[in-house]
């Protein structure tokens, strides 16, 4: 049972640290309706303008994360997770099955889990989901990657990245002209798109005439690192930095980062306007371009998206630097 009269103590001091380790002790007694308890105190509190909002938050990712199905559900509903590590839906998909979770009843959060459970590789079979939530098909396809998925912990949250080949240093010819038809440009901005607006990221994405190498030098760099890639490890890196949320951003979800990998490779592949397609479709005519990851050469940390991608037969090229850090 919570000591009631210690959780008023650490909410009327707004004791936060201490309110962390009174959700872990709550977590630890597997004590469900305490830790509502601990929420709902804190919430109350926040009204009466104490400053205890994160050890309300605290309490439900821990319920999301930690807590049967029939309790973490509570807590799923949209917007949840704001100022978390991940959105709540997410949180619970991590650590349940969808036959647990199948329950929610808000549509798009129910169809949200349902493809995170499928990433996962759970084997998600119900007519019931709607397919118009996530544009992309629930079912991946052979030619997609293992998607990195994020795992989420007590204390923190790992969103580990695709394995991807060795870089080689590369030197770059003169620039050429930029090109108008900036579709392309915009799609794989688009795919970083919290860092930039909601975070302290800045990107930039080029059109030019020409290949891969010439896309990457209109960007202004004279010398990077690069390495051609196929397809699969392509979308993995485009679906890990359409997924996350940057330095300070709010995470969008790896079924989203992969909904928006499929439509960046869409527009590059020229098929976006026989929009939704097949994932041979896709498969065939995107792994025909040549997709180059590269960086600058200078150990950037934090999110990057480096990555530029070639028609050959058009003669056209793509290329996106986008970077964000705490």
């Amino acid at each position: 049972m919570v000591d009631e009269a210690r959780l008023a103590e650490l909410v009327e001091s707004s004791d936060l640290d201490g309110l962390v380790r009174f959700v872990d002790g709550t977590v630890a007694a597997r004590d469900w309706d305490g830790l509502r308890l601990v929420r709902d105190r804190c919430r109350e509190a926040v009204e009466r303008g104490k400053q205890v909002w994160g050890a309300a938050e605290f309490a439900e990712y821990r319920m999301a994360l930690d807590a049967p199905a029939s309790d973490a559900v509570e807590v799923v509903r949209p917007g949840a997770g704001r100022f978390g590590h991940g959105p709540l839906w997410e949180v619970a998909a991590s650590t349940h099955t969808w036959a647990e979770l199948r329950v929610v009843a808000d549509p798009a959060l129910r169809s949200l889990i349902a493809h995170e459970r499928s990433i996962r590789g759970d084997p998600v079979a119900d007519d019931s989901i709607d397919r118009l939530v996530v544009d992309a098909p629930l079912e991946l396809a052979p030619w997609e990657p293992a998607y990195p998925v994020a795992v989420y912990r007590a204390d923190r949250a790992d969103f580990p990245e695709l394995a991807t080949p060795g870089l080689a240093w590369v030197e770059l010819g003169e620039p050429v002209s930029r090109l108008a038809d900036r579709s392309v440009a915009d799609a794989l901005l688009d795919l970083v798109t919290p860092w930039l607006e909601e975070s302290s990221g800045r990107g930039e994405g080029v059109a030019v005439s020409g290949t891969a190498e010439d896309a990457i030098r209109s960007l202004g760099p004279h010398r990077v690192r690069a390495a051609d890639t196929d397809l699969t490890t392509a979308m993995g890196v485009m679906c890990w930095a359409a997924a996350s949320g940057g330095a300070y951003g709010r995470r969008r979800g790896t079924p989203v980062g992969r909904a928006l990998a499929w439509w960046t490779a869409a527009v590059a592949a020229g098929i976006d306007e026989d929009w939704p397609v097949t994932s041979d479709e896709l498969g065939s005519e995107a792994s025909a371009l040549r997709w180059v990851l590269w960086d600058p050469g200078d150990a950037a940390s934090g999110w990057r998206l480096h990555l530029a991608v070639e028609d050959r037969d058009e003669g056209l090229a793509w290329a996106v630097s986008a970077v964000d850090a705490r």
